[in-house]
């Protein structure tokens, strides 16, 4: 059997085939380092644009980060102009989102890649799941904001009037009175509709520090009693109240109207899609002999996602829902659909109050002609990109604690 003869002493030995050998080698080399000085080129550019953004922003807005501006609320005068409740708008937000969109797109995730139906029905329904999901997470956020809007403010318009609740918890109702002494008198009423209360003498009212009194009714040409206890709770027979409300913090209503349960929600469409898919990537990422081993030891199939592979997921899983909240919380459009430019000067006390959020202001702000306002936006930037990291370092904290348990 004859060898095969090796072509590389005749290769070295002539230089010209050397040359015509090595030239491929040298061209490969030539294009790595030239696709290698390329990546670091976009790397350090998109590096610096950022550095050169944050520095400017830090330029124009640290000199507004004042006690006032953290602690007032919003003020036509840029003096007197603060940002504390958009502040607490957003952290409502930030702690409502994440509580309402993991559940429901971890479940999801663990539904549609653990839980693959077999018989072809499902499976087609399956299919049709997975493949509107994926096609919702390109879709714009403002879509979503309208969505909110038809769904969650005004239930489809099956909850009756704009602004008027079907069904509403937590809530006390009272007829206002002012006496002739400025006195305010709260009569009890049975809810936020009904009729108007009727002044008769002895009617029980509250007065603003909560005390109980009786109403004394008089006439409109009957004299002011003289007695100091007795004019704080007279009223004429013809004055007409104003309806006012008592919101405990656990207040519920429905339709949710444009309160900040809303808002929550809309973001959570948002960003739903977006963790489905972490979710589905980290669980595709768990080796498949973790599962065999699981059955191997007796665990059913939803014992084995809980015990082994959800915990083996869990690390990426916290990498997708920070990205995901890094979004929803500089969102403004969807906002803008649900909540608009309004004038807010109090922070939220429960779920279904007004609110506005640190997007919403700087938009408001960065749309002023006035140089004054266009400094207070950057300043509500560097806010909303403090609490950001902040957030998220929490998040990166958890995430490396749950990878380190596991490792």
């Amino acid at each position: 059997m004859s060898k095969k003869k090796s072509h590389m002493p005749e290769i070295l030995s002539d230089p010209e085939k050397h040359a015509a050998a090595t030239r491929p080698e040298k061209q490969r080399n030539r294009n790595n380092r030239i696709f290698r000085g390329f990546c670091v080129g976009a790397a350090f550019s998109s590096v610096g644009m950022l550095v050169l953004l944050i520095l400017t922003l830090l330029g124009l807005g640290v000199g507004e980060l004042t006690k006032t501006f953290l602690s007032n609320p919003p003020d036509p005068d840029p003096a007197q102009a603060g940002f504390f409740p958009a502040i607490m708008g957003s952290i409502w937000l930030l702690v409502l989102v994440p509580l309402l969109a993991l559940p429901a797109g971890v479940a999801t995730a663990i539904m549609l890649e653990e839980f693959t139906p077999r018989k072809p029905v499902l499976k087609r329904i399956h299919s049709l799941l997975q493949l509107n999901i994926t096609n919702l997470a390109g879709v714009p956020s403002v879509v979503y904001g309208i969505i909110g809007l038809t769904i969650f403010v005004s239930m489809f318009g099956f909850a009756g009037k704009s602004g008027e609740s079907m069904v509403e918890w937590g809530i006390r109702s009272f007829d206002q009175f002012y006496s002739e002494t400025d006195q305010v008198l709260l009569v009890p009423v049975d809810g936020p509709h009904a009729p108007e209360a009727v002044l008769t003498e002895g009617l029980e009212a509250l007065t603003t520090s909560g005390e109980k009194v009786r109403i004394h009714v008089i006439g409109e040409d009957a004299p002011w009693p003289e007695d100091e206890e007795l004019s704080l709770r007279t009223l004429r027979d013809y004055d007409t109240p104003g309806r006012v409300h008592d919101r405990s913090w656990y207040y519920f209503r429905v339709p949710f109207g444009r309160g900040i349960l809303t808002g929550a929600l809309t973001l959570m469409l948002v960003i739903l899609p977006v963790i489905i898919i972490a979710t589905q990537e980290a669980l595709r990422a768990v080796p498949y002999s973790l599962r065999e081993a699981g059955w191997g030891l007796g665990l059913s199939r939803w014992q084995t996602v809980w015990r082994v592979v959800f915990p083996s997921a869990l690390p990426t899983v916290m990498t997708g829902t920070i990205l995901a909240i890094s979004r929803a919380i500089g969102e403004a459009a969807p906002l803008l659909m649900i909540a608009g430019i309004v004038f807010i000067t109090n922070p939220p006390g429960n779920i279904m109050d007004d609110f506005t959020a640190m997007p919403l202001q700087i938009y408001n702000w960065a749309q002023r002609p006035q140089q004054e306002f266009h400094d207070l936006a950057a300043s509500g930037i560097v806010v909303l990109l403090t609490i950001l990291l902040c957030f998220n370092a929490i998040a990166i904290i958890i995430r490396n604690r749950s990878n380190k348990a596991l490792s």
